[in-house]
């Protein structure tokens, strides 16, 4: 998948968890596909989503404990 593609996605899926916060577990795993995708392909990870993926993570094992 092209790159501009997958940064179209990942926009929409961004908008949708600010529309749709009752969807956010599942919005956070798409996005965590498409940044896989991305590294899969070898593609760099613009660092505010590298940043937005650690955050989540860090909110998902918080919810955890």
């Amino acid at each position: 998948m092209a790159l501009e593609q997958i940064k179209a996605q990942i926009a929409v899926l961004l908008q949708e968890m600010v529309n749709q916060p009752e969807d956010s577990h599942e919005l956070q795993e798409q996005l965590r596909e498409k940044l896989s995708e991305l590294r899969a392909q070898g593609l760099p990870l613009p660092k505010d989503l590298v940043d937005l993926e650690k955050r989540l993570d860090d909110d998902f094992s918080k919810q955890d404990e």
